[in-house]
């Protein structure tokens, strides 16, 4: 039932459901795999359009063949992470991989297959082996988010809350979470009690002028989480996308890293390959290290190319039609000429710190996928280990849950909030400001330039979401000095002896 309270709707979920905020993969398998527990899932309009699941390329990696062990992709995940991955972690989500992937199956995703029937897998950056199962060439995301959307309208105990966004977190008496507070785009609110609530949002990547994500993609939950006390975890490790298309939009479409597993090599405008200068492992070095070859390309003056002409081809358009489509709509034929690319801002890393189940610090409140931390990527997450984090980490949030005897929780003191409407040109500011403060290179004068002008757009608008992620990003980014995975700082370019994750809280830094 739902009634007013001053100006916004108040509504009580029937004890024991849970309330997802969010309609990605890792929200809609964790959502399905709750049954038959009442779930309502929070999601904006966009959000069919918007899930960054949906958008990833690659597809899933996972042990899949007889060659393949999940020892061999725990110890590849480990070593692209950069002294930071928790080993337990990646070894639970390797071991559960293969199960997880055979399930997608099950539930009708249809994975490419050899002449023999056997999952097509192929080979990306940093893997060991080809362990990647691929949809269709390089629509894997798009076709498993259909797949768990046309499921999770056929189940009985899913509602979606369809057209609210969450903008902050329902505190009980106890300092628990007690649901969620969304709003309408005509402004209404609505506070949506709930015994459990599941932040399933996504990453980062809108906080940054030049990205692959979604523009809404702009660290709403961990704004959220933080505000209330929530841990947060390696904020200041997010991935560079090495090879996105460089046609000038926003967001920039993605040349995916199997184009590379496949033989692609990165040139400049007179055809020749660069990257042994940066790497003994050339194209298929970790992300972060071909990020800042290309990176440094460009500020040479020498603009760099994806060369897929001789290991793609005439094949192109049956093989990786994203990609494909996105050049032939710029005037780029890739069977034929070279594709401009660019680093731009792919995954975030850190996120709310969470244990093997999804639990955050906070009673009450869970968090999976991108806007997690979990410990399985560390400094530099292993190509195609977001999918199979998402299905892992859902799957086992919704086994805990199921296991457990959940509490009442009632939200105390129930307010409207000031509505944290940004506006274009703060929006802009912080984008830009952020790929050029706290982007693929970083420096301490930089990101105290660029804290002062976070406050500063506080000040103008509040304690917006975005504005409090990015804080967070930048204030660890400049609390470690070292160079490592994902974070490179040109006044410590060297990688500390040491290897330590960062743990953080909002109160730290007021």
């Amino acid at each position: 039932m739902t009634t007013a309270i001053g100006t916004l709707d108040r509504k009580r979920l029937p004890a024991g459901s849970v309330l997802v905020v969010g309609a990605g993969l890792a929200g809609l398998y964790l959502a399905l795999k709750l049954a038959p527990r009442p779930v309502y899932v929070l999601t904006s309009r966009r959000s069919s359009k918007g899930a960054a699941s949906a958008w990833a390329q690659g597809g899933i990696a996972a042990a899949l063949s007889n060659e393949d062990s999940p020892e061999s992709h725990a110890s590849d995940t480990i070593a692209a992470g950069d002294g930071l991955v928790d080993p337990a972690i990646a070894r639970l989500v390797a071991e559960q991989g293969a199960s997880r992937v055979r399930d997608l199956d099950a539930m009708g995703v249809p994975f490419d297959r050899n002449e023999q029937g056997e999952l097509y897998l192929s080979l990306e950056a940093a893997h060991s082996l080809p362990r990647v199962a691929r949809v269709k060439g390089d629509t894997a995301g798009r076709e498993i988010i259909t797949v768990m959307v046309k499921h999770a309208q056929a189940a009985d105990h899913i509602e979606g809350l369809i057209g609210w966004r969450a903008e902050s977190l329902l505190l009980d008496a106890h300092g628990g979470i007690a649901g969620a507070l969304a709003r309408q785009d005509d402004g209404a609110l609505l506070a949506l009690e709930a015994d459990v609530t599941v932040l399933a949002t996504g990453g980062v990547g809108g906080l940054f002028s030049v990205t692959t994500n979604p523009r809404t993609a702009r660290g709403d939950a961990l704004g959220m989480a933080a505000v209330v006390g929530a841990e947060l975890r390696d904020m200041e490790f997010v991935q560079f996308h090495p090879t996105a298309i460089d046609i000038g939009r926003d967001p920039a479409p993605l040349a995916t890293e199997a184009l590379r597993g496949e033989g692609a090599t990165l040139v400049n405008a007179n055809g020749r390959r660069f990257m042994q200068k940066y790497s003994p492992q050339g194209e298929l070095a970790p992300r972060d290290d071909v990020a800042r070859a290309i990176f440094a390309e460009i500020q040479a003056g020498r603009p760099p190319f994806l060369d897929c002409r001789a290991t793609v081809g005439s094949h192109f358009p049956e093989e990786f039609p994203t990609v494909f489509e996105s050049c032939m709509s710029a005037g780029i034929d890739p069977r034929t000429e070279l594709i401009p690319v660019a680093p731009a801002v792919h995954y975030h890393m850190g996120g709310v710190a969470t244990d093997s189940f999804g639990q955050s610090s906070l009673p009450g409140l869970y968090a999976i996928g991108e806007c997690a931390a979990t410990g399985l990527h560390g400094a530099n997450r292993l190509a195609s280990n977001s999918l199979l984090e998402a299905v892992v980490f859902g799957g086992r949030a919704a086994e805990h849950i199921n296991s457990c005897t959940l509490p009442e929780r009632r939200a105390e003191n129930v307010r409207v909030q000031p509505w944290l409407s940004m506006g274009t040109d703060v929006s802009q500011s912080l984008r830009n400001n952020m790929t050029e403060l706290c982007g693929v290179r970083r420096s301490a004068a930089g990101l105290n330039r660029l804290l002062d002008i976070i406050d500063g757009l506080i000040g103008r608008v509040g304690r917006a979401n975005p504005l409090i992620a990015s804080h967070m990003i930048a204030a660890g980014a400049l609390a470690r000095e070292e160079s490592r995975g994902g974070h490179y700082r040109e006044d410590f370019a060297e990688e500390s002896p040491t290897s330590r994750s960062s743990f953080l809280t909002y109160d730290r830094l007021e």
